[in-house]
Order: C-alpha cells, then structure tokens, then sequence
C-alpha cells in the first residue's frame, strides 16, 4: 500500500559540497529523512519506470534510511532500485553502477570522511544519470523545495538487505547487488594487474588500512585475491557503524599509526589508506608522505603506464585550493588544465565533455573518467602499476618528479568547530580588504594579487562566485583561505598555504619550516587567532 503522508518543511536541509550533512539524531527527527528523499524526487522528472541506485558507507543509521529510501522510491514511481547487498556501495561503486546500468540517478548515504555512530555524522545525496553529485541547478532545487514540503509519499514493506537478488516493493523490482564485483571487474580494465601480481610476488610489500570503513571489502577482494598480497595486508577491512570508534579520515593525523608504520626502518615498500565512503586516499610511500596534490601531479605525470590511460590524458583538473603542481604536468604534456572550486560535481562537466581525464583535491580526492566520483582505491591501484612499471620506490619517483618540475610545499591548516558568525565575520572582512592588497608588502614577502574565486564552467557557462579568497604574492607562493562545506557543527576554515621551489638543493626542508613566514602573514591577514580565538590548527596536514 502507498500512503501519503502529511509532514512540515525544517529550515535546515540546504546541501553541501556534497550533499545534507548532519548529526544522526537530527536525521533521526521525524519525517526529517523522509522529507529530504521527497525533496529529491520532487526535483526531477522523467524518472517514471526508471532506475535508482541506492547504497551506503555502512555508518550508523545507514539501513535504516535505505529502506526509506526504497519504499519512497516505489511510491513515487521508479520502476527498480538497484542496492548493494547489506546496503553497503563505496561513493565510486555507487557511480559506476548508475554509469553501467544506466541508471536514473543515485542515492548515496555517507557523511564520507565524518565520523560515525548514534550521536555522530550521517548524510544523503543525490547523484545524477552521469554518475556524478547533482550540480547546483539541482541541489538549488532541493534545498527550495524542502522550505514548503507539505507530504511525502512511501510505500508499506522493508526488503531483505542481505541476500543477493530481486524482490518487489509494490510494482518496484529490488535488485540485492554484490557491491564489489562491477567495481573490481573495471578496475583490472583499467589496471595491468598481472605486472602488479609480479611486483607483489616479488616480495614488494604493501599495506592498506581500511579504517572500518566502506573500501575494506573492495581492498580486500582486490589486494588481497586478485593481486596476491598476503593475507593481512589489508586491514581493519570489516566495515563498522562507528568505524571502530575512530575518525575514517586518511590524514597524518587519524591514519597515524599507518603513517609511522611506513617511516619504521623495516616498513612495508608501500602504504596507503581510504576514508569512510571509499572515496579519498592516503599514500605514503617507505620513508614519504604523498602530498595528495604531489599525487595527483605524480599520477598524472605517469598514468600512460597504466593500460586504461596508455593513449595519453585529455587533460587534467584540480581545484582551486589544490597546488599548482599538477599544473606543469599538463604544461610539460601539452595538454588542459583546469582550475575549479572544490567539490567533485565541478569536475562531471569537464569529464563529460572529455576535456579532462584525470582530476585530484588536496583534501586526498583523485579520481579519471572512469566514474564520476573521486576514488581512493583507483588511486593506489595506479601508484601500484606505476611502480610495477617503473620499478622504483615511491621515495625515487616523488624525487625525481621534484627534481623534473620543482616542489611545491604545501600545507592545510583545519580550524574546526569555529563559531560560525566568528567564520564569516573573517571572511566578510578579507573580502573587504582584497582590493588595498596588491603591492602591499609582509617582510619579504609581497602581495602581487588577491581575489574571491570565481569559476566559468567552459562547458554549461554557469558561474560559481565566493568560491574562496586568494592571496597570490610575487615568486609564485600564495595562501587561501575558505570555509568548508563537509562539516555537521560550526564552521571549519581551512587555510591553504603553497611555496613553490624550483632548486633541487631545497627540497628537503620540513615543510613548516619552509613555509614558517606565509603561515605568520595568513594570521596577520585574516587575524585569524584574535577573530577565532585559536592559538594553532585543529588539524595540520
């Protein structure tokens, strides 16, 4: 039976860069889930008889919402819904489902690299035919559409979340997926898995921390079955509601002990981790840490290696606040480079219209066009075949990629949890100092520009405005500052700060060190300890 049920707009559910985020007992207020999915569908047309994805990271409240989402997409007409068996889809399965089945669209639950557990994060979003995060024109149409919902419409009956194959939910087919193997079947596509088996056989060893999170049974089947690492190479490979109790994100500071595994003088020839929704990737090579913007530099310097990408790359995107060292990859190999905001929906278009091939964030995103999400796992796969190839240590690789293009030092620093009228106070006043900047000097250094980012999509010619403020001074160095949109409490300000070095003779500097005097103009620019009251970071990395 299909009921139509009577509910009232919350003045809350504006999505962010990547969908609604909130804690689960926000989610968990009534009709609060069901309102947002409803919004959802009330956005879009044409969808009678058509295809939805649905899948999630595995967190805390995950099964319960996909069975919400199941019966709200028989109420409204889809015609099969195609879900991961126990609910569980990595962001990158869940687009290369709706990209190979040629699906409607898709509903992702994840809060990504959040932590999970009844009082923590939980998040929906909606991704388009492409496989990728709805743009703006479609999450502007959510977000209005939750302000004066006034019902929704569910059917009665949950399905059986853990047993592969179809069941009905009124004139609905449910179609139970393994969420694994679509996705292993187009890495070894793109992947030369036999020279990766040889490597490993060889005696190369590597280790994957999972983190309890989504990516643990795709490490798992992949690293471990197809490619022969032995077993226990992939760890903490179980995903948990509550990832264990930790933070599912692959930064120096929650993946630490991988991190300090790799510096130890018998460590593993290669290291790497993912993040709650499979999405983001750590790499840390015998003896470095990958900047993830020195990876998406080095992958892309590097990917005719692989077979998927032996005919060359269209060209490469990184967002704004990413660090121009991809962008001398693409001048060497004369090809594209394009500069976006951040958030991985800026990157569909560019892919779409095969202007770009491969795209990277700082914030440990970088993926191809072989889905329309940032994958963490295709990222190691490539370092993999990359190495296999090559047949040198990630440390020899980063080297003489710096060696070839110069260094740029990079760092981002996290203050998280600020008081959110205190976070755009600072941002409404750098704005109203950007036009006094230029020529103006900070001890040696000297600002040569300063704007708030705007972006001109080359390809639908929409604008995006207040993307984030740049202060770009003479030599090459800058700082950025911006708030972030993946956070469920206060704000977070993230500050990004880029030196660049071209003498090889300097490239083994601390990285704070050598970036001691722009991290000192940053606060002196944006007064950011008197405006937020905060001595240092949350988080540097």
């Amino acid at each position: 039976m299909i009921k139509t049920v009577s509910t009232n707009p919350y003045g809350d559910q504006k999505p962010g860069t990547s969908g609604l985020r909130k804690k689960v007992p926000v989610f968990q207020q009534k009709n609060y889930a069901e309102n947002f999915i409803q919004s959802i569908f009330d956005s879009l047309e044409g969808f009678a008889g058509e295809t939805l994805v649905i899948g999630g990271d595995g967190r805390y409240y995950n099964r319960e919402v996909i069975q919400k989402a199941i019966k709200m997409a028989a109420a409204n007409g889809f015609g099969r819904v195609l879900v991961g068996r126990g609910g569980i889809l990595s962001t990158p399965a869940a687009s290369n489902v709706i990209r190979k089945y040629e699906a409607f669209g898709g509903i992702v639950l994840s809060a990504s690299h959040n932590p999970g557990g009844p009082t923590e994060d939980f998040g929906i979003k909606y991704n388009v035919g492409n496989g990728g995060p709805a743009p703006e024109k479609v999450t502007d149409a959510i977000f209005a559409r939750t302000k004066v919902i006034d019902s929704y419409r569910i059917a009665d009956g949950d399905v059986n979340l853990d047993v592969e194959g179809s069941q009905q939910v009124e004139d609905m087919t449910v179609t139970v997926i393994d969420p694994v193997a679509d996705y292993a079947e187009l890495m070894e596509s793109l992947f030369d898995f036999a020279a990766i088996r040889k490597l490993i056989s060889g005696g190369f060893r590597v280790v994957f921390d999972a983190m309890s999170a989504v990516t643990g049974p795709y490490a798992k089947e992949i690293i471990e079955k197809r490619l022969g690492a032995p077993k226990g190479s992939v760890m903490n490979f179980i995903p948990l509601p509550d990832f264990g109790g930790h933070h599912p994100d692959p930064n120096l500071v929650h993946a630490r002990a991988l991190y300090e595994t790799m510096m130890a003088p018998d460590a593993p020839d290669f290291g790497a981790a993912s993040d709650g929704d499979g999405d983001r990737n750590l790499i840390v090579g015998k003896g470095i840490f990958v900047t993830p913007s020195d990876s998406l530099a080095i992958l892309a310097a590097n990917a005719h290696l692989a077979p998927g990408y032996d005919k060359g790359l269209a060209g490469i995107a990184r967002s704004m606040p990413t660090s121009g060292a991809a962008d001398r990859v693409a001048e060497k190999l004369g090809i594209g480079l394009y500069e976006t905001p951040t958030g991985w929906k800026f990157f569909g278009n560019l892919l779409d219209e095969g202007l770009a091939t491969i795209c990277g964030e700082e914030s440990a995103g970088t993926g191809s066009n072989h889905v329309r999400e940032k994958d963490g796992l295709w990222a190691v796969l490539l370092w993999l075949n990359i190495l296999a190839v090559r047949k040198e240590s990630a440390l020899d690789i980063v080297r003489r990629h710096w060696s070839t293009y110069g260094r740029n030092y990079y760092s981002r620093h996290d203050y998280e949890g600020v008081d959110s009228d205190a976070a755009n106070g600072l941002i409404a006043a750098l704005r109203d100092k950007l036009a006094g900047l230029p020529g103006t000097s900070f001890g040696a250094l000297t600002v040569e520009a300063a704007d708030d980012f705007s972006y001109n999509d080359p390809v639908d010619k929409s604008e995006s405005k207040n993307q984030g403020i740049r202060i770009l001074f003479k030599g090459g160095s800058r700082v950025v500052f911006r708030l972030s949109g993946t956070g469920t409490s206060g704000a977070t300000l993230r500050v990004y700060i880029e030196r660049f070095e071209p003498d090889p003779a300097r490239h083994d500097l601390d990285t704070q060190e050598a970036l001691a005097d722009l991290i000192a103009v940053a606060d002196e620019i944006a007064e950011i300890k008197s405006r937020t009251g905060r001595e240092e970071p949350s988080v540097i990395t």
